[in-house]
Protein backbone atom coordinates (compact mmCIF):
# COMPACT_ATOMS: atom_id res chain seq x y z
CA UNK A 1 0.00 0.00 0.00
CA UNK A 2 2.70 2.27 0.68
CA UNK A 3 4.05 2.19 -2.79
CA UNK A 4 0.37 2.37 -4.60
CA UNK A 5 -0.11 5.60 -2.10
CA UNK A 6 3.37 6.85 -3.14
CA UNK A 7 2.03 6.75 -6.45
CA UNK A 8 -1.10 8.18 -6.52
CA UNK A 9 -0.54 10.91 -4.17
CA UNK A 10 -1.42 9.87 -0.95
CA UNK A 11 -4.78 8.70 -1.97
CA UNK A 12 -5.83 4.81 -1.35
CA UNK A 13 -7.02 2.89 -3.69
CA UNK A 14 -10.96 3.56 -4.72
CA UNK A 15 -11.95 0.57 -6.95
CA UNK A 16 -11.51 -2.89 -6.59
CA UNK A 17 -9.76 -3.15 -10.94
CA UNK A 18 -7.63 -0.33 -9.90
CA UNK A 19 -5.93 -1.73 -7.00
CA UNK A 20 -5.77 -5.17 -8.58
CA UNK A 21 -3.83 -3.47 -12.16
CA UNK A 22 -1.43 -2.00 -9.66
CA UNK A 23 -1.12 -5.02 -8.29
CA UNK A 24 -0.46 -6.57 -11.52
CA UNK A 25 2.34 -4.42 -12.52
CA UNK A 26 3.66 -4.49 -9.14
CA UNK A 27 3.94 -8.08 -9.48
CA UNK A 28 5.84 -7.82 -12.67
CA UNK A 29 8.39 -5.48 -11.02
CA UNK A 30 9.31 -7.52 -8.21
CA UNK A 31 9.30 -10.81 -10.35
CA UNK A 32 11.94 -8.54 -12.73
CA UNK A 33 14.20 -7.45 -9.58
CA UNK A 34 14.21 -11.31 -8.37
CA UNK A 35 14.91 -12.29 -12.49
CA UNK A 36 18.48 -9.36 -11.69
CA UNK A 37 19.44 -10.83 -8.41
CA UNK A 38 19.08 -14.36 -9.67
CA UNK A 39 21.41 -12.89 -12.59
CA UNK A 40 23.67 -11.21 -9.86
CA UNK A 41 23.38 -7.88 -11.25
CA UNK A 42 23.39 -6.74 -7.23
CA UNK A 43 26.75 -7.99 -6.74
CA UNK A 44 28.47 -6.02 -9.67
CA UNK A 45 30.49 -2.85 -8.36
CA UNK A 46 28.99 -0.56 -11.02
CA UNK A 47 25.27 -1.54 -9.22
CA UNK A 48 26.71 -1.47 -5.29
CA UNK A 49 28.63 2.34 -5.92
CA UNK A 50 25.31 3.95 -7.33
CA UNK A 51 23.54 2.91 -4.62
CA UNK A 52 26.34 3.50 -2.26
CA UNK A 53 25.61 7.41 -3.96
CA UNK A 54 22.13 7.59 -3.32
CA UNK A 55 22.63 6.43 -0.10
CA UNK A 56 24.88 9.37 0.86
CA UNK A 57 22.21 11.65 -1.24
CA UNK A 58 19.86 10.23 1.37
CA UNK A 59 21.57 10.91 4.27
CA UNK A 60 22.24 14.42 2.99
CA UNK A 61 18.68 15.29 2.67
CA UNK A 62 17.42 13.42 5.84
CA UNK A 63 15.67 16.17 7.20
CA UNK A 64 13.04 16.04 4.42
CA UNK A 65 12.29 12.49 5.28
CA UNK A 66 9.95 11.52 7.91
CA UNK A 67 10.77 8.07 9.23
CA UNK A 68 13.48 5.39 9.41
CA UNK A 69 10.41 3.29 7.71
CA UNK A 70 10.52 6.15 4.91
CA UNK A 71 14.10 6.06 4.18
CA UNK A 72 14.23 2.07 4.32
CA UNK A 73 10.97 2.22 1.72
CA UNK A 74 13.22 4.57 -0.34
CA UNK A 75 16.18 2.98 -0.07
CA UNK A 76 14.98 -0.26 -1.29
CA UNK A 77 12.24 1.23 -3.84
CA UNK A 78 15.46 2.87 -5.19
CA UNK A 79 17.73 -0.43 -4.81
CA UNK A 80 14.78 -2.29 -6.78
CA UNK A 81 14.30 -0.01 -9.32
CA UNK A 82 18.01 0.26 -10.53
CA UNK A 83 18.13 -3.35 -10.73
CA UNK A 84 15.05 -3.53 -13.00
CA UNK A 85 16.54 -1.30 -15.18
CA UNK A 86 19.11 -2.88 -15.46
CA UNK A 87 17.97 -6.58 -15.72
CA UNK A 88 15.74 -4.42 -18.30
CA UNK A 89 18.21 -3.50 -20.44
CA UNK A 90 19.80 -6.29 -20.47
CA UNK A 91 16.74 -8.79 -21.67
CA UNK A 92 14.98 -6.18 -23.63
CA UNK A 93 16.31 -2.90 -24.79
CA UNK A 94 19.73 -3.91 -25.69
CA UNK A 95 18.49 -7.34 -27.49
CA UNK A 96 15.67 -4.89 -29.73
CA UNK A 97 18.44 -2.38 -30.50
CA UNK A 98 21.31 -4.74 -31.28
CA UNK A 99 20.03 -7.88 -33.17
CA UNK A 100 18.95 -6.62 -36.74
CA UNK A 101 18.28 -10.43 -37.67
CA UNK A 102 15.56 -10.32 -35.11
CA UNK A 103 13.81 -7.14 -35.90
CA UNK A 104 13.56 -8.16 -39.82
CA UNK A 105 12.87 -11.79 -38.89
CA UNK A 106 9.51 -10.09 -36.67
CA UNK A 107 8.81 -7.54 -39.27
CA UNK A 108 8.45 -9.97 -41.86
CA UNK A 109 6.37 -12.02 -39.14
CA UNK A 110 4.22 -9.39 -38.60
CA UNK A 111 4.22 -7.51 -41.74
CA UNK A 112 0.35 -7.36 -41.90
CA UNK A 113 0.15 -5.31 -38.69
CA UNK A 114 2.46 -2.06 -41.02
CA UNK A 115 2.08 -0.87 -43.92
CA UNK A 116 5.39 0.43 -44.88
CA UNK A 117 8.22 -0.85 -45.11
CA UNK A 118 10.67 -1.45 -42.46
CA UNK A 119 12.81 1.55 -43.22
CA UNK A 120 10.20 3.83 -42.18
CA UNK A 121 8.20 1.95 -39.10
CA UNK A 122 11.69 0.60 -37.57
CA UNK A 123 10.88 2.65 -34.35
CA UNK A 124 7.42 0.97 -34.26
CA UNK A 125 8.84 -2.28 -34.91
CA UNK A 126 11.62 -1.85 -32.29
CA UNK A 127 8.96 -1.38 -29.35
CA UNK A 128 6.43 -3.92 -30.75
CA UNK A 129 8.95 -6.38 -31.09
CA UNK A 130 10.34 -5.26 -27.03
CA UNK A 131 6.70 -5.50 -25.95
CA UNK A 132 7.19 -9.12 -27.02
CA UNK A 133 10.26 -9.78 -25.39
CA UNK A 134 8.97 -8.31 -21.91
CA UNK A 135 5.97 -10.27 -22.47
CA UNK A 136 8.01 -13.68 -23.21
CA UNK A 137 10.30 -12.82 -20.41
CA UNK A 138 7.35 -12.28 -17.75
CA UNK A 139 5.29 -15.29 -19.01
CA UNK A 140 8.44 -17.75 -17.81
CA UNK A 141 9.03 -15.38 -14.18
CA UNK A 142 5.31 -16.45 -13.60
CA UNK A 143 5.42 -20.00 -14.45
CA UNK A 144 8.68 -20.36 -12.53
CA UNK A 145 7.47 -18.13 -9.40
CA UNK A 146 3.85 -18.68 -9.47
CA UNK A 147 1.96 -15.76 -7.69
CA UNK A 148 -1.38 -16.15 -6.22
CA UNK A 149 -3.84 -13.35 -4.81
CA UNK A 150 -5.94 -13.53 -2.39
CA UNK A 151 -8.91 -11.84 -3.91
CA UNK A 152 -10.59 -11.12 -0.14
CA UNK A 153 -7.59 -9.85 1.14
CA UNK A 154 -7.13 -7.39 -1.78
CA UNK A 155 -10.73 -6.24 -1.15
CA UNK A 156 -9.92 -4.94 2.29
CA UNK A 157 -7.23 -2.53 1.35
CA UNK A 158 -9.84 -0.61 -0.61
CA UNK A 159 -10.31 2.55 0.77
CA UNK A 160 -7.95 1.74 3.69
Amino acid sequence: MWAYKKSHNGNSASDYNELLTYLNLYINFKLKVLDAREMGLDKSDTYQEEIKTYEGALEVHKKVINSNKEHDYLLNEYREGVLMFNVSEQKIWNKAQEDEQAIDDYYKKNKQNYNKPLSEVRGEVIADYQQKLEDNWLNSLKEKYPVKINENELRKLIKL
